[in-house]
């Protein structure tokens, strides 16, 4: 019974402490995200908020798939 537990657990700790979203700066659209990116010297990813529905920068990549550059 107690692995049911943590698993809970697990999946509660997918959202975005609200101290955290708090420090970070807020994007109201995809497109200023991703124009803060281009931005960037670091790589970096856009996240949609679950505390406050707007979008994040994070320099975590590790298991997610970044897009490649758009070459015009």
């Amino acid at each position: 019974m107690q692995h049911g537990l943590r698993r809970v657990k697990a999946r509660n700790d997918l959202r975005t402490r609200l101290s955290i979203c708090a420090k970070k700066a807020r994007y109201a659209t995809e497109a200023e995200a991703v124009a803060a990116i281009a931005a960037a010297t670091i790589t970096l990813r856009h996240y949609t908020c679950d505390r406050c529905g707007q979008f994040h920068l994070t320099s975590r990549t590790k298991g997610k798939r970044i897009a490649r550059p758009v070459t015009i």
